[in-house]
């Protein structure tokens, strides 16, 4: 049987105007219409060709040997390049658009925004995408402390922290308390593993370990010194939130910061912030 929404081997079954169906298997019943424009040769009978499988608007089996960007199952990142009242149109890599409903998508999408789902089908097979990722995700009891892992953001609860898809498979989890800097929904990111959780959810942080995190932190705030002639409006008294809109770090991140340049000769305090010693 054909496999909707799979790149799979057929082999031709006959030739038309139109292209060559193909089937499964050699002398198979189900076809699938691979057009013309898709080969420069016509190819035998019982050839194999390697396709991608998928449905038309009338329901008809198409086969094409464009790669898809995603196969059936599959989660990733997609951009949108339409949308009618009801539904977005995605960029699946091939020459029909994939469908997202208005149901399946989270917010209102602009064209050229990528945005991350899962290839499902509908009842009748038809291809269609969905941001509701969180049922599709599953456990990585597999994956260790301290490891480092890639993965892409898709809901953030201000309440909460940022919900993660690990490698387009597991669930990933960013607490409140670990985002220290701005982040969006789509974004993609390189986290480090705090905590395997008893049902397999995995805790991230998108910090380095405190002694890695020191010299970032560092780094971060020598540079905004010297953007700003040596010195910063910022000290012990400001805000937590003064502090993160200015340098993208915590208060707790900028003290620590602070006491490095200080221990090290490279800053002084004023009333009213810090300078560089020159």
């Amino acid at each position: 049987m054909l496999e909707i929404g799979k790149v799979q081997t057929a082999y031709v079954n006959r030739v038309s105007e139109q292209g060559v169906y193909l089937t499964e298997q050699k002398d198979g019943e189900v076809e699938a219409l691979l057009q013309k424009g898709f080969y420069k040769v016509e190819p035998e009978i019982d050839a194999s060709i390697e396709v991608f499988i998928y449905k038309d608007s009338e329901q008809k089996l198409i086969a094409t040997t464009k790669k898809p960007l995603l196969q059936l199952g599959e989660i990733g990142m997609l951009s949108v390049v339409g949308s009618i009242p009801n539904a977005y149109f995605l960029d699946l890599g091939i020459e029909k658009d994939l469908f997202l409903p208005n149901n399946e998508a989270k917010g209102k999408l602009q064209k050229g925004r990528k945005v991350l789902v899962k290839l499902i089908k509908d009842s009748n097979e038809q291809l269609l995408a969905t941001m509701k990722i969180y049922n599709h995700l599953t456990e990585g009891t597999h994956i260790k402390t301290g490891e480092h892992v890639k993965g892409v953001v898709y809901e953030i609860k201000d309440e909460m922290g940022a919900f993660v898809a690990i490698d387009g498979k597991y669930h990933g989890f960013i607490p409140k308390h670990e985002l220290y800097k701005e982040i969006k929904v789509g974004a993609e990111l390189e986290a480090r593993v705090t905590r395997v959780r008893e049902d397999g959810k995995i805790n991230l942080s998108i910090k380095e370990k405190s002694a890695v995190q020191v010299h970032q932190d560092v780094d971060i705030l020598m540079k905004a010194l010297t953007e700003n002639d040596g010195q910063l409006y910022l000290n012990d008294e400001s805000e937590p939130e003064v502090i993160k809109k200015r340098l993208n770090m915590s208060k707790k991140a900028f003290k620590r910061a602070v006491g490095r340049l200080l221990k090290e000769g490279k800053l002084q305090i004023f009333e009213d912030g810090i300078r560089l010693i020159k």
